[in-house]
């Protein structure tokens, strides 16, 4: 099962070509629904209006060298191991549901565009990953949606309860869900349950993308750029127009700011992590 291509097998109900449209269609939904949900929020606009205050406020320049080293750190750091998740659990099942999807997306479209039909054999390596990937999303997926999310320390919501947010988790999960069993029914000869499977599938599937303008999923596209322009910020020093950071027992500062030994002493003691002292537990 893990070795056959399930949309080889369906090309002998479905023309190959309606196939194809269909990714180039939902491929077009998702670049549509990104750009409407920037143009909304205005999102673009806010994050180009941002970067030329930032810049009337640097104190440095930054260096082309630098910004691709700015650049280089956001996309290892942030995009490839999401660093910004102080949860490692969190984390994790945000990476496994992320490269999940990634390897189930790029598979899916490498059997439908290359490898279509049974009269070209599809490298076993390919259906493997499709399926491991499927795999790996609804892990991640999974263990966020009934362990995570009910966990008062992270999220605190019940398990059955959903809102419009969750249109992109719930969409995603049931796509690569009914693709696994569509999968499973298919090699066991189960036509009719697979062709109901197969039905959910194509339907969560829409969903997922036809609904990128009213889910998350186009702020995956934002939130790079976003964190790579925090980091320039902080490299010209304009902080993102926020105070500078003091050292308090500093005479010069304490002479700008004759409050500090008033209320604090003339050596004032380290304020420690503040809010990350401990963990959430009063959610």
């Amino acid at each position: 099962m893990f070795t056959i291509n399930p949309f080889a097998e369906l090309s002998a109900s479905i023309p190959v070509y309606a196939m194809q449209a269909y990714i180039v269609v939902m491929v077009l939904f998702v670049i549509g629904g990104t750009v409407l949900d920037m143009l909304h929020k205005k999102s673009a606009q806010y994050f180009f209006e941002n970067a030329k205050k930032a810049e009337k406020s640097a104190k440095r320049s930054v260096s082309g060298g630098e910004k691709a080293s700015l650049a280089i750190s956001t996309l290892t750091s942030e995009v490839l191991t999401s660093s910004e998740f102080n949860n490692q659990k969190r984390r994790i099942s945000h990476l496994l549901t992320m490269y999940g999807f990634i390897l189930f997306a790029a598979m899916t479209a490498m059997m439908i565009f290359a490898y279509p039909t049974a009269a070209t054999p599809t490298p076993g390596i390919i259906p493997f990953l499709w399926h491991v990937g499927a795999l790996m999303l609804c892990f991640g997926g999974y263990w966020f949606w009934f362990a995570i999310r009910v966990d008062v320390n992270s999220e605190g919501k019940l398990w059955y309860k959903l809102d419009r947010a969750d249109l992109f988790i719930v969409s995603l999960l049931m796509t690569c869900t009914f693709a696994l069993i569509w999968s499973i029914l298919q090699s066991a000869g189960a036509t009719g349950l697979s062709i109901l499977a197969f039905c959910l599938f194509i339907l969560s599937s829409t969903v997922l993308f036809v609904g990128v303008y009213f889910s998350k999923f186009a702020h995956m596209f934002f939130k790079p750029a976003a964190a790579y322009q925090k980091k320039i910020t902080k490299a010209d020093g304009s902080r993102e127009n926020l105070p500078d950071d003091y050292d308090l027992s500093d005479p010069a500062v304490q002479e700008r700011f004759p409050d500090i030994p008033q209320y604090m002493g003339e050596n004032p003691p380290n304020m420690g992590l503040g809010i990350k002292r401990e963990s959430p537990n009063h959610y």
